[in-house]
């Protein structure tokens, strides 16, 4: 049974923030989810009105409170929008944090966070052998978005394609090493995250040769930890400070002007969410302030930070490919990086540019909210799916591998003929690397 009393002094911790919602219904307009379900509960407005009700002693129900909130994208659209500033975001993953406080975490979840999770080493050997058995439970991929599907039906895979898991991850590659060029180059810490290394290690690799190209000195630290994100969502603030904790160690040794990822979900966490959710005065918080000061997403740091390369650096192109650009709602919506990715496409020597109806809104990935609410999840990309279809391209590029894997998914039809891929893969290609 929940200590209702101890709940509702944890709950005052954000009852400021509670009461700047005027229960207005801006939200709705843009909530992907209520546009699907029409459901109070699923809107920002509905949530906070049900974390009143637990601070006010209404009802003893943290339980169903908790379901309902993790019944969210965390896509913030309803932040952007609302006309009294409040911080949903903020109050959303503090109120998990507290409530998990409470009710403790589930065995699946603490199993998954806290025993290999938090432990990379231990992380890396899961995915690893995930990569081997992966090739009896699914079919070959797909040669146009490279998804694969169940051989056999199960309550986890149901009928989702999916990116295989690279057969190599990123930090196993033998080729891999830092790129040490002239003493007063940029000195940038390359951030890989998990679903680059594990999934998609090519967008790690054009990185890699693409700081090269521009004469960036690159530093790759070893035993990278996951940014966090997954464990804070969950509510699980002691995963996730651990996390925090294990890569700021990691950057300590180093001496470094930058660090840029090219996961939009990466570059919100540690800008953002590592200061907001730590521990008010720590040590820590004080070393994630500093390091979120310096991170950048990559197409943000080669456009402010580098400066893109003359014409005739760019390489003849052979064909001229048609793409459409999704932006990542952590990009665009949390950060306001829109014009980067776009500045990186048009400068790439072989694509023409075609931008899609609402590319801003929400692909219905959220992470975790799509393992629990696939129905959901699908129905929300189906309208982007339609909406990619319209810009009649044959590439959709973005800048986050999360929403690459939701693309490819509602993409994997009969008939598509439509690739999914990231920004900085299309300028990779784009760049002379015989001219450097």
């Amino acid at each position: 049974m929940a200590d209702m009393q101890k709940l509702v002094i944890l709950l005052k911790q954000i009852e400021d923030q509670l009461n700047r919602c005027t229960r207005c219904g801006m939200c709705q307009i843009v909530c992907p989810l209520y546009i699907q379900t029409g459901m109070e509960s699923d809107v920002a407005r509905g949530k906070l009105a049900l974390l009143d009700g637990l601070l006010d002693n209404c009802f003893d129900d943290p339980y169903g409170t908790f379901r309902r909130l993790n019944r969210c994208l965390l896509c913030g659209a309803c932040q952007v929008n609302c006309p009294s500033r409040v911080n949903t975001l903020e109050i959303f993953l503090k109120a998990r944090v507290i409530l998990t406080e409470i009710m403790g975490l589930s065995f699946g979840k603490r199993l998954l966070l806290r025993c290999m999770l938090s432990q990379p080493a231990l992380f890396d050997k899961f995915v690893w052998w995930g990569s081997k058995l992966q090739k009896i439970i699914a079919r070959p991929a797909n040669k146009v978005t490279g998804t694969s599907c169940g051989r056999l039906l199960s309550p986890f895979i149901g009928s989702r394609h999916f990116i295989p898991i690279a057969q190599v991850p990123f930090h196993r590659h033998s080729q891999i090493s830092n790129n040490r060029q002239k003493k007063n180059d940029l000195k940038v810490v390359f951030f890989i995250g998990c679903l680059i290394d594990k999934i998609f290690p090519k967008i790690a690799q054009a990185v890699v040769n693409i700081c090269k190209f521009h004469k960036v000195d690159l530093l790759i630290p070893k035993n990278q930890a996951c940014c966090g994100i997954p464990a804070i969502a969950a509510g699980d603030l002691k995963t996730f400070s651990n996390l925090v904790e294990q890569n700021t160690d990691s950057f300590a040794s180093l001496d470094f002007d930058y660090i840029v990822t090219a996961c939009a979900t990466c570059t919100f966490s540690i800008k953002k969410i590592w200061p907001m959710m730590l521990p008010a005065n720590s040590a820590l918080k004080k070393k994630a302030e500093k390091i979120a000061a310096k991170t950048f997403d990559i197409s943000e740091f080669l456009i402010h930070k580098v400066g893109l390369p003359p014409s005739s650096a760019m390489s003849v192109p052979k064909a001229v490919e048609s793409v459409t650009y999704h932006d990542p709602c952590h990009l665009k919506k949390s950060l306001g990086i829109w014009q980067e990715p776009r500045a990186l496409i048009k400068a790439s020597s072989q694509v023409k540019f075609l931008e899609m109806t609402e590319a801003d809104s929400c692909c219905g990935m959220g992470g975790s909210f799509n393992l629990q609410y696939y129905d959901l999840s699908a129905k929300i990309g189906s309208k982007k799916a339609e909406n990619i279809r319209a810009a009649d391209c044959s590439t959709v590029l973005t800048s986050c591998p999360a929403c690459m894997l939701q693309l490819a998914d509602i993409l994997s039809t009969p008939k598509n003929n439509i690739k999914v891929r990231h920004v900085i893969e299309i300028y990779n290609n784009s760049l002379n690397f015989h001219n450097e």
